[in-house]
């Protein structure tokens, strides 16, 4: 055939073939796009802070600053100090340790929550009713004088038998007092623990829809974490993955799946001194979250450590090296938001997310930019990798490690591009950003 001669296009199906095939999966096309919308693309929180109700104040987020910047001034007052103890590199240690110092004055809690379960304990009625009104005033007081972490909210008890009611007139003193105060705010995060069963999602789902009617909010408006710490919401007793069918039991509702380090462990027999967040029962459970929950727009938060970095400069560092180690674990495992239980964990949580984004942002940036150029490269990437690229540069813009200046120099893209390749839709080019 010669140069330029078009060639002769043969099929041998009829149009009626493609119909047929089109109608027959229309029904599925539209329960896949239901169950599995993808990432919503909103600001995911770095970490979530516990607070036991009776102790949360209005300056709480500033509190925990201000002791963080404390425990470095004593036992990391440098760059140099700071990386001896992680076992950071020259320039990225300057740079981390900056990013980290002005972290905590400008921002030191991204997720607060105000704890009424293990953190809070049994109280006299009397008293949690006050301690949930009192949370509701200071919540809405922070947000109005823009003090609040951005995202805030409550872990209420749980939907078992022994402290359901509880739980469920805690929720509703909360929810009222944010209403009365002037609405409930955009960063409202709930968190609904110790689910062994679906039933207990959609409990919860009612419980919200009715609080919606009463209130005449839109449908759907409040939505709920649902934190995995018992063996049966993992395996359910007839072998099916207990915690896949939670996420469909909450109808849109869920945000995030939360792995509860010590009950889960607990609950499965561990021994209390190798309860942690890298038992290999602690990999399974948030593996098994992690593929429930993807594609569904439900985030995966990994748990927490124990080991507080308290006391002498020796055990401080100890607690450090361990909490920094396990952060970056879990950012590598694809687990981008975790537990912090101290002000003290603050200076590493924000040192290994940092230095995560930053060890990984020249070479994401350079790969995303030659995908967008359709430059070749030593990597042939894909969409799903770029998509992955993009991401990344989109999480370390989100917390800080990144700047949007410094990224649109490296890459030439915007935001909008950036969120165009990291979230593309369902069967379509993931390139159409550019």
């Amino acid at each position: 055939m010669g140069q330029g001669q078009q060639e002769r296009v043969v099929t041998s199906l009829a149009d009626a073939v493609t119909e047929e095939i089109g109608a027959r999966l229309a029904p599925v096309d539209a329960e896949l796009e239901r169950r599995y919308p993808g990432d919503p693309g909103t600001r995911q929180p770095v970490h979530t802070v516990y607070v036991p109700a009776d102790a949360f104040a209005a300056g709480t987020p500033r509190a925990w600053g201000d002791r963080a910047l404390a425990a470095l001034d004593e036992h990391a007052p440098d760059a140099a100090s700071f990386a001896a103890v992680l076992g950071l590199d020259g320039a990225l240690a300057e740079d981390v340790y900056g990013r980290v110092r002005a972290k905590l004055e400008r921002e030191p809690v991204e997720d607060l929550r105000v704890d009424f379960e293990d953190g809070y304990g049994g109280r006299p009625d009397a008293e949690e009713d006050a301690d949930a009104a009192r949370a509701a005033r200071l919540v809405a007081e922070a947000y109005a004088a823009g003090t609040a972490a951005p995202y805030t909210g409550i872990r209420m008890k749980c939907m078992e038998a022994a402290v359901r009611d509880r739980g469920i007139r805690t929720l509703d003193i909360f929810l009222t007092g944010l209403t009365e105060a002037g609405g409930l705010p955009d960063g409202l995060v709930l968190t609904l623990p110790k689910v062994t069963c679906p039933e207990q999602v959609t409990a919860m789902v009612r419980l919200l829809e009715a609080f919606e009617e009463a209130r005449s909010l839109e449908s759907g408006r409040i939505g709920f974490e649902i934190q995995i710490e018992t063996s049966q919401a993992i395996l359910a007793a007839d072998g099916t993955a207990a915690v896949a069918r939670m996420i469909q039991a909450a109808e849109g509702r869920a945000t995030g799946l939360h792995y509860g380090t010590f009950d889960y462990s607990a609950c499965l027999g561990v021994s209390a001194a190798h309860q942690a967040s890298d038992h290999p029962a602690a990999d399974h459970a948030k593996a098994v979250m992690q593929v429930a929950a993807a594609g569904t727009g439900v985030r995966v938060s990994d748990g927490s450590t124990n080991v507080l970095p308290v006391g002498p400069t020796e055990k401080v560092h100890d607690a450090w090296r361990l909490h920094y180690g396990l952060t970056r674990r879990a950012l590598a495992r694809a687990y981008y938001q975790g537990w912090d239980m101290h002000p003290g964990h603050l200076p590493t949580r924000y040192a290994a997310v940092f230095a995560f984004y930053r060890e990984g942002f020249r070479q994401a940036a350079a790969r995303l930019t030659r995908y967008a150029d359709r430059v070749g490269g030593d990597v042939m990437d894909e969409p799903a990798t770029a998509k992955a690229l993009a991401g990344h540069l989109i999480r370390g813009l989100d917390c800080g490690a990144l700047d949007t200046s410094e990224v649109a120099r490296a890459t030439g893209l915007t935001r909008s591009d950036l969120e165009g390749f990291a979230a593309p839709r369902r069967g379509g080019p993931a390139d159409s950003a550019r």
